[in-house]
């Protein structure tokens, strides 16, 4: 099993619309990849800015791949996420699940 993660940062204003977002476009998007086991979208806000990080877990790597391509560690983005993102992180780290309760 592998747990994914990614963080990107926007404008403290443009939160709750990158929220949206993500609940509309990206969790569908995810949702529809066959390994997907869970997804966690986690969002804490700043003084000026608001934090997301994404955990994904996944059965496989393989499953990771049928999201991601075959660069499993490369960052996948959206069209629409040009007019949120502070900067695009190049990477998502994948972590081996080695224990569970």
């Amino acid at each position: 099993m592998i747990a994914r993660t990614w963080h990107g940062r926007t404008l403290l204003q443009d939160a709750d619309a990158y929220e949206a977002f993500m609940k509309e476009r990206a969790a569908p998007d995810y949702g529809s990849v066959d390994g997907l086991k869970q997804i966690f979208f986690t969002r804490r806000d700043d003084e000026d800015c608001a934090h997301f990080l994404l955990i994904t877990i996944w059965d496989s790597m393989d499953a990771v791949k049928k999201f991601a391509g075959d660069d499993p560690a490369k960052a996948k983005y959206y069209p629409e996420d040009d007019k949120f993102l502070l900067e695009k992180e190049d990477c998502s780290l994948n972590h081996q699940v080695f224990f569970t309760a």
